[in-house]
């Protein structure tokens, strides 16, 4: 099977899917940026159900509210390829050698929880709009955060590996 004629996965799918509701409808969008907001996440479920989310489940559909919400917050206009770690050293003119650059992604690191890492990345998606201006990885992300609760270390290697992989690439230049 060629890669064209490849099916989506679920994450794949609702990324697009939600870029394409953002860009559509102004009234999704403003209730999809409500998303990260424990007392207004009830205004995404209609969007969340849509791809089969189980609501009564936080470790579903937290990751699944966020990543809507900081597409919606940063209008994004298609899935992009920065993901997390590299995103945070972005942010800072020093990159991975900044030590608020280091301090967030500790920050990140330190969580137990899927709930805290959505907590947590809610002001990391503000910071990277401001200060990098880049396109997140949403797709992967939204995987990462989808899997958080069964493999934490996994995830968290990831997101530190990216946000050093910088110093190895100039190291080998």
């Amino acid at each position: 099977m060629s890669s064209e004629a490849r099916k989506p996965n679920k994450t794949e799918a609702f990324v697009k899917f939600t870029i394409e509701q953002c860009q559509k409808d102004k009234g999704i969008a403003a209730r999809l940026k409500r998303a990260d907001n424990p007392n207004t996440e009830y205004q995404c479920w209609e969007h969340l159900a849509a791809f089969h989310v189980d609501l009564e489940k936080d470790f579903e559909r937290l990751p699944y509210a966020t990543i809507a919400a900081a597409i919606a917050k940063a209008k994004a206009e298609h899935a992009g390829n920065i993901n997390i770690g590299r995103a945070i050293a972005l942010c800072y003119e020093d990159g991975n050698n900044s030590d608020q650059a280091k301090a967030k992604l500790r920050r990140l690191l330190s969580c137990e929880s899927v709930e805290e890492v959505c907590r947590i990345l809610r002001p990391l998606f503000s910071l990277i709009d401001a200060k990098a201006g880049v396109n997140l990885n949403y797709t992967q992300l939204l995987s990462d955060l989808l899997y958080f609760h069964n493999n934490q270390q996994r995830v968290k290697s990831r997101w530190a590996q990216n946000f050093y992989q910088r110093i190895r690439e100039e190291e080998a230049a």
